[in-house]
């Protein structure tokens, strides 16, 4: 197991990508951070708190519910009953492996007629299995598919870990 980004270089990926969503939506009605249930709510949570520490921007946070061992079976929800109408969401997950859980992740919004949606993850692997790029990203890690990504938020000393 190697690290691949210490906590300072996290705090530094989520301060960028912070500064990217506010250049990039200055004039947005709001900004909702949808974190996947799991690492891309702490992360949603992290660059939620950031943009709010930078811009004058409504912020709001929500909770994609979802199995990710099972996510075309799960029920995909959102954790809270929230008006989405004319915002920009923010979709958040830890890492991006081939993009179905992002792209399972998209269904509750379908219902909303949104501004417009990005996604933001804090590790991209690259594999591209489905069509989901991210608009925000932390770190480009080409991997094999054996290869495993760790993302720890806890105790405030966050890391990312290759197995």
């Amino acid at each position: 197991m190697s690290e691949v980004l210490n906590h300072k270089q996290i705090g530094q990926k989520i301060t960028r990508m912070a500064f990217e969503i506010y250049e990039r939506n200055v004039n947005a009605k709001a900004v909702v951070f949808a974190g996947i249930s799991g690492m891309g709510t702490t992360l949603a949570r992290l660059l939620s708190e950031e943009l709010k520490n930078i811009s004058p921007i409504p912020v709001e946070e929500v909770e994609i519910l979802l199995d990710k061992s099972q996510v075309s079976k799960s029920e995909v929800e959102l954790s809270q009953s929230i008006d989405l109408s004319g915002k920009t969401i923010i979709l958040v997950d830890d890492v991006l492996n081939t993009g179905r859980t992002l792209v399972y992740a998209m269904k509750p919004f379908l219902d909303f007629e949104i501004e417009k949606m990005e996604i933001a993850v804090l590790v991209n692997r690259s594999h591209g299995h489905f069509p989901v790029k991210p608009d925000y990203t932390g770190y480009e890690l080409a991997t094999t598919f054996n290869e495993h990504i760790r993302v720890d938020f806890s105790a405030n000393q966050y890391s990312v870990h290759l197995d």
